[in-house]
């Protein structure tokens, strides 16, 4: 089994002060990536170090190279200067992780507008800013790896994280496209799903739990998606506790009724069993994939 290298990459990852950022700035400096750790939190008053740069020496004392960055990933000036400021460092951009989030949690009827976009704004406009930052650097050098976060909770819901929902499952959205948009490229666009025990999941889970789903489980598998030996492209991976799972949307056989016909709301209950069924179902790599599905089936109608 060969051994995953990161060596001479370099790698850019947003929101690493603490919890999965943290713990994927440490794994890809072990593998021998230069870690530009991006994170907004100041130091403390105590004059103790920011926790970027807590990270940073933590990466140094291991042998590795880092430097930390304090710019914000939710406007596009200081987003840009994220991504410059690895290469002003590095002489490069190899690795982009959009990690970096907030939360703001309530039911959708007492949530304030303000926080709806408040968190849209760091996690689905931030990943946008950063990636559309470093994807000319990537593409002029014919290689890239990017690896976007999004959750549970925007694959399948879950109540009072109207915000965090639409903004995770907006970024599956935005990395399908990039992925179509890089491939030619060389770069590849992944989005991971881990379920892990940070600062930002503290105050849902239970002590016991954050511990056993601790950030460094999660962490291979964003190393192996940063890597060359990664050759997936567009796909959506679950990760947390030791389990790993590729996440797809998938389309069932359906029912198809003859358009040149009259179609009633009563047809659509009356076959309700068909449309709803996923048995045998399938995914897609593109929209135009799904669309010529349609299309080849009328054909033979």
């Amino acid at each position: 089994m060969s051994k995953t290298s990161l060596k001479d990459r370099v790698a850019v990852i947003t929101g690493a002060g603490g919890g999965l950022g943290r713990a994927y700035a440490l794994e890809l400096a072990k593998l021998g990536a230069r870690v530009l750790v991006n994170d907004v939190e100041e130091s403390a008053e105590d004059s103790s170090p920011a926790p970027a740069q807590k990270v940073v020496e933590e990466i140094k004392e291991a042998g590795g190279e880092a430097e930390a960055n304090y710019d914000s990933v939710a406007e596009w000036e200081s987003a840009k200067s994220i991504i410059s400021s690895a290469v002003e460092s590095f002489g490069k951009i190899d690795i982009l992780v959009n990690n970096a989030g907030i939360l703001r949690d309530k039911s959708l009827m007492k949530m304030e507008v303000e926080d709806f976009l408040s968190v849209i704004k760091v996690h689905l406009e931030g990943t946008f800013y950063c990636t559309k930052a470093a994807m000319p650097y990537m593409r002029e050098q014919g290689y890239g790896r990017i690896v976007s976060a999004s959750s549970a909770a925007g694959l399948y819901g879950n109540f009072g994280q109207s915000n965090y929902a639409a903004a995770k499952m907006g970024i599956v959205g935005l990395m399908n496209c990039v992925k179509e948009e890089g491939a030619n490229y060389g770069i590849l666009a992944n989005t991971v799903v881990p379920t892990a025990g940070t600062r930002m999941t503290a105050t849902i889970m239970p002590a016991d739990v954050v511990e056993k789903l601790k950030p460094e489980y999660v962490a291979p598998l964003v190393a192996y998606l940063c890597s060359d030996d990664c050759t997936v492209n567009g796909r959506v991976f679950t990760a947390g506790g030791g389990y790993f799972s590729r996440a797809a949307v998938m389309e069932g056989p359906g029912h198809y009724f003859n358009p040149d016909r009259e179609i009633t709301a009563e047809m659509i209950a009356d076959y309700m069993d068909y449309i709803d069924n996923l048995q045998g179902g399938r995914g897609f790599n593109n929209a135009g994939e799904q669309t010529a599905q349609v299309l080849s089936r009328l054909m033979k109608e």
